[in-house]
C-alpha cells in the first residue's frame, strides 16, 4: 500500500494565489457582469449606465479580490474533502 505522508500531501496542495489566479476570469467576468447590471438598475434614478467597456475594465480590477476570496474557500472545500478522504 503506498500511503503519503501529512508532509507530502501539503507539498503537493495548489496555493491560494494559485487557485486565485486560475479563476480570475471567472471572477473578472462574474463582477463586469454584476457591475454593468448594477449600472442599469440604477437608471431607474436618473444615474447614467455605464458603457460595457467600463464595465469590463471595472470588473477586472474588482475581479481581483473576488479571486481571492473564492479561492480561499475553495482551498476549505479542498482541505476538508482531502481530510474526510483519509
Amino acid at each position: 500500500m503506498n500511503s503519503q505522508s501529512g508532509h507530502e500531501k501539503a507539498d503537493r496542495r495548489w496555493p491560494i494565489w494559485m487557485i486565485a489566479t486560475v479563476i480570475y476570469p471567472l471572477a473578472a467576468g462574474a463582477a463586469a457582469v454584476n457591475i454593468f447590471f448594477a449600472s442599469l438598475l440604477l437608471q431607474a434614478l436618473n444615474l447614467s449606465a455605464l458603457s460595457p467597456i467600463s464595465a469590463v475594465l471595472a470588473g477586472a480590477v474588482a475581479g481581483i479580490p473576488f479571486a481571492f476570496v473564492a479561492a480561499r474557500w475553495l482551498r476549505g472545500l479542498i482541505d476538508r474533502a482531502e481530510d474526510e478522504a483519509g
